[in-house]
């Protein structure tokens, strides 16, 4: 059955449509792009046992976040070590395998979250989910390449672009099938109603002549609910979240749209071109540092343009991540009390959807304005463009904090807007770059070989901004602690300045109850927590722009040889050059 999938019986006739590929592609994008929605995951899967509140033997947040982490690592090395796989299998097997492990990933997830067994859900998701999401990232980009060579740009951007819009689509999706396997637990009244102890850390009650764990739940942490609930006293391990549910939904729907879709996967005979195009000219292409010759996949991992390229991609996903990761608690930080009227939670909710929108819509629009201006070109504008963006949010901060306008929010808001367009954009640009520098033939491979700079920048970029946020609120707490007068503070928290740490590390001291007893005319210094992260990630956009020039046509050194001519009446194999030979 495998065997049948391969390249050489899905190559379409000369009658084929190429526009019925890129549905199928992004329908596979679309999938695998719920991924980016992973944290509507988070709440549900640290209550499973509580359901209205976290109980004794549920997850921590800090041991379940890691899994979308996992899942990107496993996305990259996936697509690494597949890339050259796909080269000879083709798209439509390498699809179907993707199928079967994200849904998969899915099921065996689900049977983790049912059991709670964490390493079930992170081996589901996390590992085989992301080797899915790997495959099914890579399947369509040499396919739809090679369909397309007139538009290299604009039809990576396509598939690509369902990638940043999944999200947006599996949002409201995962929040219905939580709400549908939701099931409230036991209510035993209010909590002056029901008589508690306390038995090892645990809240416990008599229900029915036996002692049975349960939770408290205020009004507050209710409000998330998907049904009206009373604030008091629930019975742990006797309600459903529904995330077990829903994983199982999932991964059944995903399994079955992928699958259909891999069987709408065609791939062109050899030397096919598209009705009425020719070739641009050798020095247009030349402009465009667009090559007429390939590139070995195991040969360009000797190229330096395969490493100055990871670079551009790991630097501008890096950067990207810095302020998505941020973007929400920074806007309602530096905005939320300065601009309280403008800025409340429905502001703050519209924002995130458009992170979204301008995510996805970044991908198909800079990717198809590569293929007028250039691949190079369309990263100079990220990089320069980008780093003057990065710098303006430091400087709109500080300006609000002195002179509340609404000038200042507009300008934040047009600058992250514009920063998250370069951010899908670099993703759905660079296979067409690694086309025109090393090939068609095996852009795929190479292209999954890159994506480990996507694993790297998903770590390093989570990494860098904790610590330089963390970093910059305890710089400005002792900063503000030390115009504070020391009586005052002894009063307010019931301990003196020399341990400030400790009541930092308690939460007891934060920015905000210290500016609470800071002298009258101090500056909050909450808009300016953000500035050393934004400043680290514009330098690191200079330091892309500079691998981005350095990128030369590879040399011909590397180029793979013509095959010579077959006789007459011999059989034809299904590739025209050598697959395995460079020039010395």
């Amino acid at each position: 059955m495998f065997d049948s999938l391969k390249k050489e019986h899905i190559v379409a006739g000369d009658g084929f449509n190429r526009w019925k590929v890129p549905p199928a592609s992004i329908a596979i994008h679309l999938c695998i792009g719920s991924v980016y929605a992973w944290s509507i995951f988070n709440p549900p899967l640290t209550k499973q046992f509580g359901v209205v509140a976290a109980s004794a033997g549920d997850w921590s947040l800090s041991s379940v976040v890691w899994i979308f982490s996992v899942a990107i690592v496993f996305l990259g090395l996936s697509a690494a070590f597949a890339g050259k796989w796909l080269e000879e299998v083709g798209p439509r097997m390498v699809g179907v395998v993707a199928a079967m492990c994200w849904g998969g990933g899915f099921i065996i997830g689900g049977l983790g979250i049912m059991t709670h067994q964490l390493w079930l859900v992170y081996l589901g998701y996390g590992v085989i989910g992301g080797c899915g999401l790997g495959l099914g990232y890579v399947s369509p980009v040499s396919t739809l390449i090679r369909w397309f060579p007139d538009r290299r740009g604009m039809a990576t951007g396509m598939a690509i672009m369902g990638f940043g819009g999944g999200a947006m689509i599996a949002t409201p999706i995962k929040e219905y099938l939580l709400g549908l396997f939701y099931k409230a637990p036991t209510y035993l009244g209010p909590e002056s109603a029901v008589q508690m102890v306390t038995e090892g850390g645990r809240r416990v009650a008599e229900v029915n002549g036996q002692m049975v764990e349960v939770v408290v739940a205020s009004a507050k942490q209710l409000a998330s609910a998907p049904m009206a609930l009373q604030e008091g006293v629930y019975v742990v391990g006797t309600g459903n979240t529904g995330a077990a549910g829903t994983f199982f939904t999932l991964g059944i729907v995903y399994f079955i749209v992928m699958m259909l879709a891999s069987f709408s996967y065609r791939v062109p005979r050899e030397g096919w071109k598209p009705a009425g195009w020719t070739p641009p000219a050798a020095d247009a292409a030349s402009r465009k540092m667009i090559t007429s010759n390939n590139v070995h996949i195991d040969q360009a991992l000797k190229t330096p343009q395969f490493y100055l390229l990871w670079i551009v991609l790991c630097f501008n996903v890096t950067a990207g991540i810095g302020v998505i990761g941020v973007a929400k608690t920074m806007m309602t930080e530096i905005f939320g009390t300065t601009l309280p009227l403008i800025v409340n939670s429905t502001f703050a909710a519209t924002y995130v959807f458009m992170i979204s929108v301008f995510n996805m819509v970044g991908r198909f629009f800079w990717a198809s304005m590569s293929d007028y201006i250039g691949r190079k070109n369309t990263y100079h504008c990220f990089f320069i463009l980008g780093t003057i963006l990065y710098l303006s949010i430091p400087f709109a901060a500080a300006q609000v904090s002195v002179s509340p306008a609404v000038t200042w929010l507009v300008m934040f808001y047009a600058a992250t807007m514009v920063i998250f367009t370069m951010y899908g954009g670099g993703f759905a640009t660079i296979p067409a770059y690694l086309a025109d520098i090393f090939g068609t033939k095996y852009v795929g491979g190479i292209h999954g070989r890159l994506l480990t700079a996507w694993s790297t920048a998903g770590v390093l970029g989570p990494l860098a901004i904790t610590h330089l946020r963390e970093m910059s609120v305890t710089n400005s707490i002792r900063d503000l602690a030390s115009k504070i007068d020391p009586a005052a503070f002894s009063e307010k928290f019931g301990a003196s300045v020399d341990q400030l740490d400790q009541l930092v590390v308690a939460k007891t001291v934060t920015i905000a109850r210290l500016m609470e007893i800071a002298p009258a005319g101090t500056v909050d210094p909450t808009s300016s927590v953000y500035n050393t992260t934004m400043y680290a990630m514009a330098g690191l956009l200079v330091i892309a722009l500079v691998a981005n020039m350095l990128v030369k046509p590879v040399h011909a050194k590397h180029h793979m040889e013509d095959a010579p001519a077959k006789p007459a009446g011999s059989g034809q194999g299904s590739d025209a050059t050598r697959t395995s030979t460079a020039r010395a």
